[in-house]
């Protein structure tokens, strides 16, 4: 048993599409006999869909998952217009206000979950994420894991965003060490203790927190269509600038005890502040009450590893900024920063072997999986290279990334989402008839592809192509992964060799 690797799975949003995908690559996963192997699956915005439908039922990885996936196609076809009828709002209206009278700021992101809620199912579904233990009280299923990221309200994500993840059994932040229960999440705290206990959210609420479509400002907006703040960081970012080494101004001190960087912070002008309000409010982020709200975590916070680990924002350095000053979260979908769930699998004490990525991006398929690999090399956190020379025109199925040099690195099976030889064959090694060869077409990222991530309804057969797609995609690179598991135990082997206590 010391040589079985631990296996999670790592998937990315792209809305109904990444929903729809999911269930395939889960299917193939399944027929592998790799699902039942899994320790770990992590997930936001559309994937969090699928997640958090399949651990509705107790047994679900156990259970052949093609039920699943008729059920899912059931929802996934119907017509949406039905959920804005004058009776169907008029009912949404009088949830959201007792929602508000809980104790709940409710925004858009609120509604949109209950668009979801009606999307995904028959009726009000009452769940909470802390039910979900029934389906891992026994191990039976991979722990599940939700990722959003917390922001400020008038910050730009690239200048502050910290991790955010949720699980059955705690919700919080790895960079401060600081987790609540689940069920205590949206309670009022201080410093630590208990103020007001406020009923845990309904699931339909945590899957519009997890895919906060509403949440953006003009600035990720700007960023999401030209990947780029420079303009913005220009003219709206207050100046740091690093005064160690000013000539005009007496040495200062410093020894391993306080290794505090010294900078002075040069305040923008009214203008500049003013047009930087206006880029980067928002005004339907989803927000809530600071679990962190009044405890003194600034103090040692430079020498602390694991803050050192994940601080990556320019005002990490700044201890009256940091979270544990502000009464509210303001969380938001992580795609607005990075389209990945990569972060919680790369806690150390979580100690994965190989992460099957499953992306479901729209536009570049390699992308986000770069800005991972950089994000990991800033940071010193053990990650392969980013080793893929293909353009996204001419991508395989599947791409096996490894660092032999760094063994706490994980093994990574990438499967971008595009259709290769899907197009001639049916099945691995099964050509399609002359007939059939129009079942292999799929229009996934075109600008008339019914898979567009604001297409909510699919028709049957885009449902059905999709999900054979991803389906195949697994079945078709069943050497690859087991590859990847064959590396996954040398390397298990070679780290006990060097560790051998």
């Amino acid at each position: 048993m010391r040589w079985v690797p631990l296996i999670a799975i790592m998937a990315t949003g792209g809305g109904a599409r990444s929903m729809t995908a999911m269930y395939g690559h889960l299917l193939g996963l399944q027929k592998l006999n790799l699902l039942n192997c899994s320790t770990y699956i992590t997930g936001l915005s559309g994937a969090t869909w699928t997640m958090a439908t399949l651990y509705s039922d107790p047994e679900w990885s156990s259970k052949n998952l093609e039920p699943a996936v008729f059920e899912a196609r059931r929802h996934a076809v119907k017509d949406k217009m039905p959920a804005l009828f004058p009776d169907q709002l008029c009912k949404c209206r009088e949830e959201l206000q007792q929602h508000s009278q809980e104790g709940y700021r409710v925004t858009l992101t609120d509604f949109w979950g209950k668009l979801i809620e009606y999307c995904l199912g028959d009726k009000k579904n009452e769940c909470k994420l802390s039910e979900q233990r029934a389906a891992l009280c026994r191990g039976q299923n991979p722990l599940p894991i939700y990722l959003t990221i917390n922001v400020k309200d008038d910050v730009s994500n690239q200048d502050f965003r910290e991790w955010f993840e949720f699980s059955p059994y705690e919700v919080g932040m790895q960079k401060y060490g600081a987790f609540i229960p689940t069920e205590l999440f949206g309670s009022e705290f201080f410093m630590g203790r208990l103020m007001k206990r406020i009923p845990e959210p309904e699931m339909c609420h945590m899957l519009g927190l997890w895919s906060s479509i509403f949440s953006l400002n003009l600035l990720d907006a700007w960023n999401l269509s030209h990947t780029s703040e420079e303009f913005f960081y220009r003219w709206t970012r207050e100046k740091l600038q690093d005064i160690e080494d000013e000539p005009l101004l007496p040495e200062i001190p410093r020894c391993d005890a306080n290794p505090l960087e010294t900078t002075v912070v040069i305040p923008g002008s009214w203008l500049s502040n003013a047009f930087r309000e206006i880029l980067t409010h928002r005004p339907f982020v989803s927000e809530f009450h600071n679990f962190l709200y009044g405890l003194q975590l600034h103090t040692d916070y430079l020498q602390d590893s694991q803050f050192s680990k994940w601080k990556d924002t320019v005002l990490d350095h700044l201890p009256n900024q940091l979270t544990q000053f502000t009464k509210h979260l303001y969380l938001l979908d992580t795609a607005f920063f990075v389209n990945s769930s990569y972060a919680p699998l790369l806690r150390p004490e979580r100690r994965v072997d190989l992460i099957i990525h499953l992306n479901y991006s729209a536009g570049s398929q390699t992308k986000h999986l770069k800005h991972t690999c950089e994000y990991c090399t800033t940071q010193n956190i053990p990650f392969p290279s980013y080793s893929i020379e293909e353009d996204d025109n001419n991508l395989k199925e599947c791409y096996l990334m490894e660092n032999p040099q760094e063994l706490d690195a994980p093994i990574v099976a990438f499967f971008p989402l595009i259709s290769d030889t899907f197009q001639k064959y049916k099945a691995p090694g099964v050509e399609r008839s002359p007939e059939e060869l129009e079942l292999g077409q799929l229009n996934i990222y075109g600008p008339k592809s019914p898979y567009a991530t604001k297409e909510l309804t699919y028709s049957e057969s885009a449902f059905d192509k999709l999900v054979k797609l991803s389906e195949y995609n697994i079945l078709n690179n069943k050497d690859k992964l087991l590859q990847a598991l064959r590396l996954a135990v040398e390397k298990k082997k070679r780290m006990k060799s060097q560790c051998p206590s």
